[in-house]
């Protein structure tokens, strides 16, 4: 009965080391599955990143256009104001320039009886 009992428990033996074979396999085969949709994730995500920054990028070509030319016309307009400026102050600088020399040097009685 000893050797019957001995191959018994050697035929037991063998089944947990095919047990452990089979289990260390499938935590192979799961880790491996596990990486690869990690992989397929992190394609996916990069894929719809792209798509979205596309269409950013799209939406923004559009807007910055009517904004650039509302900003090319303000500037235009801002430029045509400054020129007007400085040509009025052009004329009659000459004008204002004698007037501010007569009022500074000019002593007005009024001004000095408040003294």
């Amino acid at each position: 009965m000893s050797a019957q009992n001995s191959a018994g428990i050697q035929t037991l033996l063998d089944a947990e080391r095919d047990a452990s074979k089979i289990v260390q396999k499938a935590r192979e085969y799961r880790t491996k599955r596990v990486r690869e949709a990690r992989d397929e994730a992190k394609k996916e995500i990069e894929a719809y990143k792209a798509k979205k920054e596309a269409e950013f990028k799209k939406f923004e070509a559009e807007h910055t256009q009517g904004n650039k030319a509302a900003q090319d016309e303000a500037d235009a307009e801002a430029e045509t104001r400054i020129r007007e400026i400085k040509e009025a102050g052009n004329k009659s600088r000459e004008q204002v320039i004698k007037d501010l020399l007569h009022a500074v040097f000019t002593p007005l009685p009024e001004a000095m009886a408040a003294h």
